[in-house]
């Protein structure tokens, strides 16, 4: 049986909407810095962010625990999932 190579699989497309760069507000800025991003580079900042300060929840991994910028960012909550997170960051967003 031979082996397929990797070229051999279509390469998946970026969605366009991901690659448009978009603008934090003064909260979120604190975090992934006030220079516009795409929605991508962004939730990637914001994942070191949250890494850099050990504040995903040690037993469930799918918990945020805010400090004083995420807390901003949460609408004063302490805790949110990793989905309610990308609502919450979403708002804090606008276009370029």
């Amino acid at each position: 049986m031979a082996k397929t190579s990797t070229s051999d699989t279509p390469k998946r497309k970026p969605n366009p909407a991901l690659m448009k760069p978009v603008k934090p507000d003064e909260k979120l800025a604190l975090i992934v810095g006030s220079t516009p991003l795409p929605r991508g580079e962004m939730t990637k900042k914001l994942w070191d962010y949250i890494k850099k300060h050990g504040l995903q929840d040690a037993t469930k991994k799918t918990l945020i625990n805010a400090d004083d910028n995420l807390k901003a960012v949460f609408n004063g909550k302490k805790q949110v999932t990793m989905f309610e997170m990308t609502k919450l960051v979403s708002s804090h967003v606008s276009a370029t």
